[in-house]
């Protein structure tokens, strides 16, 4: 490849994560994906035609933007908008049959009223706000709100959900939103009402709430191979069956020596404390590779891991290579993934900059080639 900067997804690793999924939530519960952000920076059509056909079920989106992107490689397939319609979008996603979050009901008055003009029955999911904030009905008012969003004509309240806010990181606060929603749950079944998708669970939850697995997940994470960090342990069991999708690289372009005192990069930053030989490389925050890392991260050549030196610029960035032998122009520089016997993480990488691995990937932009490994998606 004649790449200066690209993305190599493994499909294999995608197919093998979805069916450890499936295994781990057990027979029947159904798995909504969320490929939202394109597909957490894995390019969303390519992976939408790899989990139709490795047996997803549902498509978790943020827009309709994206909704639509899954509709040009697969009709029919059923979607899933986690956040809240725009009052111009109602009449689109009613037309284009993706399903709306509903969590108040002057939305689902406007959704019925489209409905109607569109003489279409419309299957919505209202969200129990437990404690994330964002959207939601709060969980006392949660069944007063299900029975009039189920009375409105045109809308069939087919799913309820809510949203772990601190799963990584908080058993206790976990469990009080748990129990909120179990009984909302309870409270909606005494009252024979039974939506027929129930879900809670985001991807640190599948790992660590087993007992809100209901019938359905919503994992985004870990469909890529990455386990959420946060504070709570994770059985080095269950990483063990998850491997990374995306390895990230880029080009060395140019090798030479530097003399001690020599300063890199904008604002000097980094003042050589000896003689050196670095390396520029051909990636840097316009490509999504973030400037946090300045003079904090580290790259892979030869197998060898090499210190970024200085601040991280648009199109490059400047690497220590003094004890790396015969590195010349042309060479790989992985940036995430694996080379020789060392592996750097979007962990890793998300770590040095301050941040967390969902940003790491989703800052990679749409000038990174995609690659595509491990049989076709399409």
């Amino acid at each position: 490849m004649h790449f200066r900067c690209w993305a190599e997804i493994d499909l294999q690793a995608l197919r093998e994560n979805l069916a450890w999924l499936r295994h781990r939530v057990g027979p029947g519960v159904k798995i909504i994906t969320v490929v939202k952000a394109d597909a957490y920076g894995h390019g969303l059509q390519d992976i939408a035609r790899l989990l139709m056909q490795s047996g997803t079920d549902i498509f978790g989106v943020a827009n309709l933007a994206e909704a639509e992107a899954i509709r040009s490689v697969g009709k029919g397939w059923p979607i899933l908008m986690l956040g809240a319609c725009l009052p111009h979008e109602v009449e689109t996603s009613v037309r284009d049959d993706v399903m709306p979050t509903l969590s108040t009901l002057a939305e689902a008055k406007l959704f019925s009223k489209a409905a109607q003009r569109q003489h279409r029955v419309v299957r919505v999911h209202v969200k129990v706000d437990t404690g994330m904030g964002r959207l939601g009905v709060r969980p006392e008012q949660a069944v007063a709100l299900v029975r009039q969003v189920a009375a409105l004509p045109g809308l069939r309240v087919h799913g309820l959900f809510t949203h772990y806010s601190a799963a990584e990181d908080d058993a206790a606060f976990s469990r009080r939103q748990r129990e909120q929603f179990v009984e909302v749950v309870a409270s909606l079944n005494a009252a024979g009402i039974t939506p027929e998708l129930i879900h809670a669970n985001n991807s640190g939850a599948v790992l660590l709430e087993r007992g809100s697995v209901f019938n359905t997940v919503r994992p985004g994470l870990l469909v890529y191979g990455i386990v959420p960090p946060g504070k709570r342990r994770v059985p080095a069991e269950l990483k063990r069956h998850l491997r990374p999708a995306l390895s990230w690289k880029c080009r060395v372009s140019l090798v030479k020596g530097i003399s001690k005192g020599a300063p890199l990069s904008y604002g000097h930053t980094f003042i050589a404390p000896r003689r050196m030989r670095v390396a520029t490389l051909t990636a840097g925050y316009g490509d999504g590779y973030l400037r946090a890392s300045s003079n904090r991260a580290s790259v892979l050549i030869r197998g060898r891991r090499c210190h970024v030196l200085g601040r991280v610029t648009m199109d490059q960035m400047i690497v220590d290579v003094s004890r790396v032998a015969a590195v010349k122009p042309g060479d790989e520089a992985v940036l995430v993934g694996r080379q020789g016997r060392d592996e750097i993480s979007a962990t890793e990488l998300a770590a040095w900059c301050g941040t967390i691995p969902w940003e790491v990937l989703t800052a990679i932009t749409y000038r990174v080639r995609r690659v595509y490994r491990g049989g076709h998606a399409a």
